[in-house]
């Protein structure tokens, strides 16, 4: 079993409908966990890798009725070292 997480970002709040068919939607074997975050508009779906595929789970949860507008990355992003500032070369030692 390999255990993946992915997380799509939606458009509109899910209404009753939708939230029971993602509710059905655990039922499919290789699905673990959904979890929303209302505020960000993303949910977060576990499924096992050895039995579905990425573009399956987004098929699962589009067919349930959620508007997907895209897939963020779980990685976050690796911030950029300040800029150095130009600092004039020192002169050469004379012998």
């Amino acid at each position: 079993m390999t255990n993946v997480d992915i997380l799509f970002r939606y458009s509109t709040q899910p209404n009753e409908a939708v939230v029971f068919a993602l509710a059905g939607a655990r039922e499919v074997y290789g699905i673990r966990r959904l979890s929303f975050d209302r505020e960000a508009k993303t949910v977060r779906v576990e499924y096992d890798a050895t039995r579905l595929t990425a573009g399956t789970v987004a098929g699962l949860v589009r067919r349930a009725g959620l508007d997907i507008v895209e897939e963020l990355s779980l990685i976050p992003p690796v911030p950029e070292p300040p800029a150095a500032e130009a600092q004039p070369a020192a002169p050469a030692a004379k012998a």
